[in-house]
Formats: C-alpha cells, structure tokens, sequence
C-alpha cells in the first residue's frame, strides 16, 4: 500500500517534539482534559507567537466541526485532536498522586480514534494553509496489539502497529448491536496511513505503566 507525500506546508510545531517534550515534564495524565491542557501549554511554551484554542467549532467543506485544538499563527493553522484512553494505574510522581481509571471499551475508543481522524482530514482538505493530526495515547497494550484472533467485530478499526489504515473502515458481523449503538456509520479514511506506536513514558508500577502513543498527520488531497 503506497503511503502519502509528506504534507506540503510546514506544521507551526512538530506534534512529535511536543510529545517528546511533554514526556520530560509529564510522564502521565490525570485524564483527557489534563493532557489537552498540558499539550496546548507544551504548544505555547514552544511557539508563543501561536493562537491557541481548546474545543473549537470551525468550518470545513460542508459543516462545521469542533476540535480538541486549534492553533493558528501568520502561516496557517493546525488542529490536533487528543485522546488518551487507561487502565487502572496507581502512582506517585514528584509529589503528586495519580489514580487512572480503567476505561475499557476498547472498540469503542477504536472507532472514536478514527473518527477523530476523519474529522482532522475533512479540516486540513478545506483550505490550503490548514494540517492536522490526530493523537491517541495510552498504557493500553491491547491498542498497539493485533487483534488474538480473525473475525473480530472490531477488525475494522484495529490499530495494531503497522498496520496500513485507507478507505471505509466499518464493524464486523461479530459486532454486538450494543457496541454499534450510536456509532453505526463507516468512516471514511481518504488518506493512507501506516500506523506506527512511539514510546511516551515507563513508569516502575506493577502493571500498565507503559505509555506509547500514535501521531498521525492528516493528508491534504
């Protein structure tokens, strides 16, 4: 599977070197919003020429969408949608208690990723000077896994490392009505992605401590 050109315009910050950043100063989250905050301050700290924005409505080629974040500078804007999924973890860090709660339903956080995803190309194809990514991270082995067996409902919408991601992505017969609920429509994936998991943080826990995470650039065809 052919893998698409490098994105034209340059992205304001690179969304790897913010995570690189962000990982010397935070190596875990206390939830999503935590790690929304934190990335856009990572974001400013970094271009503080940047305009920064947290859930965001904006217009794309037919409707408008809403975004995790919105930065924008002379040059253009780039959005980035966040998620960050955990099991239960327990820690201490630099004085400061954590306690994740286990969220499961990784099927579910499957579809949400590349729904995210879709959201960000629809944002970058509507204009020229837009990019996007979108990023999930998490100490969620069960992401970065291929599926233990074929036929699973969620096939779909794996996301297991390496894996090449294109075109209508949809739930497998095995897919209870319960899972579907409220998300029954495919997505679609216009540009071409080799998924690709990048260590975050490892923590000395007893289990789930490590934290990897996907960034993947949204193409502007």
């Amino acid at each position: 599977m052919q893998l698409p050109d490098p994105i034209q315009m340059q992205p304001l910050v690179d969304p790897i070197e913010i995570m690189q950043a962000l990982a010397r100063r935070r190596a875990i989250f206390h939830s999503e919003a935590d790690f929304q905050h934190a990335f856009a301050w990572e974001i400013h700290r970094s271009a503080p020429d940047c305009d920064i924005r947290l859930e965001v409505p904006v217009r794309a080629a037919s409707s408008a969408i809403h975004l995790d974040l919105l930065a924008r500078s002379r040059v253009g804007q780039m959005a980035i949608e966040l998620k960050y999924k955990t099991r239960a973890l327990t820690a201490a860090l630099n004085g400061e208690d954590f306690n994740l709660m286990s969220h499961a339903a990784q099927d579910l956080g499957r579809y949400d990723f590349f729904k995210d995803l879709s959201r960000i190309e629809a944002f970058a194809q509507a204009g020229p000077e837009r990019i996007g990514y979108a990023i999930f991270l998490t100490n969620d082995s069960a992401y970065w896994k291929a599926p233990s067996a074929i036929g699973h409902g969620y096939a779909g919408f794996a996301m297991n490392d390496g894996r090449d991601i294109a075109g209508n992505l949809c739930w497998g017969e095995r897919a209870s009505e319960g899972t579907r609920r409220g998300r029954q429509e495919e997505i679609t994936i216009r540009g071409c992605y080799r998924l690709r998991w990048l260590p975050y943080s490892s923590l000395a826990v007893k289990s789930y401590g490590e934290f990897r995470y996907l960034c993947i650039p949204a193409t502007a065809a």
